[in-house]
């Protein structure tokens, strides 16, 4: 729910862990979605190879659900290195601020790196939302009410950050994956039961 930093330094990840997962390739989905291909030019097209890293073509698909409105999405939101733009406007609206109902931009950047976590975690299941865009109201109001525990300038409001946690998978283990990718942010927050991620500059707390 924060990018801001916590005073708890999350330990280093384990050696075993990045041997198993290293130089895994994203997996390849074969699953489509109706009305993803309508895809318009309103939308950034090319996905980011840096930040995906498979450099295979195919269906790159997620499944999430969001822990405050019950809702799930699961949808094609890439072909090979293209986007697409239909796609993308849904995932927008389903990762709105939940207490305004503000639609923000979010980064496809983070599409990628969820992607990549769930694909070198060898995890099926979906990922839970507890936060996605937050808008500057909602962002002060979390301020006030949180005892100072989220940022002023928190990068939920640019669409660049997601509160997640993986269903299957423990939370320590997604949090290390996470600082393996080395993508941006990375928060531990284990009594709250979250990983956040974003793609700001590689940092942790």
């Amino acid at each position: 729910m924060t990018d801001s930093n916590d005073p708890h330094t999350p330990r280093v990840p384990h050696r075993r862990f990045f041997l198993r997962h290293a130089g895994r390739l994203s997996g390849v989905a074969v699953a489509t979605v109706a009305g993803v291909m309508a895809a318009r030019p309103a939308r950034a097209a090319v996905a980011s190879a840096a930040v995906d890293g498979s450099g295979i073509a195919g269906a790159k698909r997620l499944a999430l659900v969001h822990t405050h409105t019950g809702e799930q999405i699961s949808l094609v939101y890439a072909e090979g290195a293209q986007y697409e733009p239909e796609a993308l406007r849904s995932l927008d609206r389903f990762l709105r601020d939940h207490y305004s109902g503000s639609v923000g931009r979010i980064d496809p950047r983070l599409y990628d790196l969820l992607h990549r976590l769930q694909t070198s975690l060898e995890a099926r299941g979906p990922f839970e939302i507890i936060s996605g865009y937050r808008d500057e109201r909602t962002n002060a109001h979390l301020r006030q009410t949180r005892g100072g525990g989220v940022a002023r300038k928190s990068l939920h409001m640019e669409g660049r950050a997601l509160d997640v946690r993986l269903q299957g998978v423990a939370l320590a283990d997604l949090r290390d994956a996470a600082l393996g990718l080395r993508a941006g942010g990375v928060g531990f927050y284990p009594r709250s039961g979250f990983v956040h991620v974003d793609t700001g500059r590689v940092r942790s707390w």
